[in-house]
């Protein structure tokens, strides 16, 4: 067995072990009531029925068989692309797959023809943030909010591609 990270697409199989992962660790690291767990199904069980595959696409990073983490390109129109649902599991943290992740989900974007990508975030998720700045994202706004159960400063991204 190899211990390389690689990069398979997104299938409905993958759906309840992330709703699962997103849920668990959300409310264990970040205090998320239940309602985060029920977003992330609805955009996925959205994404499984409505995608496009032509211009839409979800990685899953893979070691050994076992799921690290995902990421997703949804369009949001013909020119702008959207960053959804860039989640690792914190033992993959650290090891370059974000970056992995990052890349494969930009790339697809430019290749599909998207001029820019916007994504949202909380100011908490610090590495993220910081790997987003490393690849050119631009911080567009912040806000307080208070969204599942807790009080959150909300991040808008973008990037030019």
């Amino acid at each position: 067995m190899t211990d390389a990270v690689t990069l398979q697409l997104f299938t409905a199989d993958d759906l309840e072990w992330l709703v699962d992962q997103h849920a668990r660790l959300y409310a264990r690291d970040e205090g998320f009531d239940e309602s985060f767990g029920q977003l992330v199904r609805q955009i996925l069980e959205d994404f499984v029925t409505d995608h496009d595959s032509t211009c839409e696409r979800g990685w899953m990073a893979m070691r050994n068989g076992q799921r690290l983490g995902s990421i997703f390109c949804v369009k949001l129109d013909d020119k702008n692309a959207k960053l959804r649902l860039f989640f690792l599991v914190p033992e993959a943290r650290g090891l370059g797959v974000g970056k992995q992740l990052l890349q494969a989900c930009m790339g697809f974007a430019r290749d599909k023809g998207y001029e820019k990508m916007q994504l949202w975030t909380h100011e908490s998720h610090e590495a993220a943030c910081a790997l987003y700045r490393k690849f050119g994202w631009q911080l567009l706004a912040s806000k307080p909010v208070k969204s599942f159960g807790v009080d959150l400063i909300e991040q808008s991204w973008e990037i030019d591609l």
